[in-house]
């Protein structure tokens, strides 16, 4: 079933997600930018979708409006969006309920959360991205489940409090293991090392986690509790007591949790 679309934003999910929707038989009708020319640039990889820059669509075809917005504009853009009758106005976010939605003008409102992290220019296989749906009402939640499986055989019904622990769990998991590479990153460069050295201990040690759990995947010093070795290198951090600090606390959770 082929539905009609509009997207409003113009970041990384909304780049990634108009193409697959696209490709996937449903007609982008336009793409809603405040600066019109980041619209555009999505729009030129689409066949016949409208740039607008404005939030009036009282007039548009589409039957589903994607907001694709950061979190904090959420509620303002859908309270200012027109929409047309029956319309089904729905958000990406991850961490927001579907109440925020609810002053908006749509006749009904829903979740369509692509979990997954998203960066413009990067290839993305959307056949592996879970799609977390939700909507109150029973025919919308139907459209929503068959909109997300057209993308992605990975579709869950999840409630708004779920969601949130769901979302949280995904910053540890993605965001903050980011951030750990990141500061690895760092350290070897402060001592002119070369970071492919660590490329396949980081592969495996994913892996391994993935495929055993991660309790009993986990190694290292604190797994140990080797002190010796993670005095050696509280000290050797001291050049910068932030992350000298976040090697100690994290330390500690490992032994702590073990």
């Amino acid at each position: 079933m082929a539905f009609s679309i509009a997207i409003i934003g113009t970041g990384n999910i909304a780049w990634h997600l108009s193409s697959a929707l696209e490709d996937a038989g449903h007609n982008v009708t336009e793409v809603y930018g405040r600066d019109i020319q980041k619209a555009i640039k999505i729009t030129s990889k689409l066949y016949t979708t409208e740039a607008i820059d404005s939030l009036d669509f009282s007039e548009s075809e589409a039957e589903i409006f994607i907001l694709a917005v950061s979190d904090d504009a959420v509620a303002s853009v859908a309270d200012s969006i027109i929409l047309p009758e029956n319309s089904i106005l729905v958000h990406t976010s991850g961490t927001l309920p579907i109440d925020v939605l609810g002053y908006s003008s749509a006749s009904y409102t829903g979740i369509f959360y692509p979990l997954q992290t998203f960066t413009k220019g990067r290839g993305l296989d959307f056949s592996e991205v879970p799609f977390l749906v939700e909507a109150d009402d029973a025919e919308v939640l139907r459209k929503l489940k068959n909109l997300a499986k057209s993308l992605s055989d990975l579709v869950y019904v999840v409630r708004s409090k779920d969601r949130k622990a769901l979302h949280v769990a995904a910053v540890f998991a993605s965001n903050f293991s980011n951030h750990m590479i990141r500061l690895s990153e760092e350290i070897m460069a402060r001592q002119g090392l070369d970071f492919e050295m660590l490329k396949p201990l980081i592969i495996e040690s994913i892996s391994k986690s993935l495929e055993l759990g991660a309790k009993k995947a986990q190694t290292g010093p604190a797994r140990r509790e080797d002190f010796d070795t993670m005095e050696e290198h509280y000290r050797f951090l001291n050049y910068n007591e932030q992350v000298a600090e976040i090697y100690r606390l994290i330390s500690q959770d490992i032994i702590d949790s073990h």
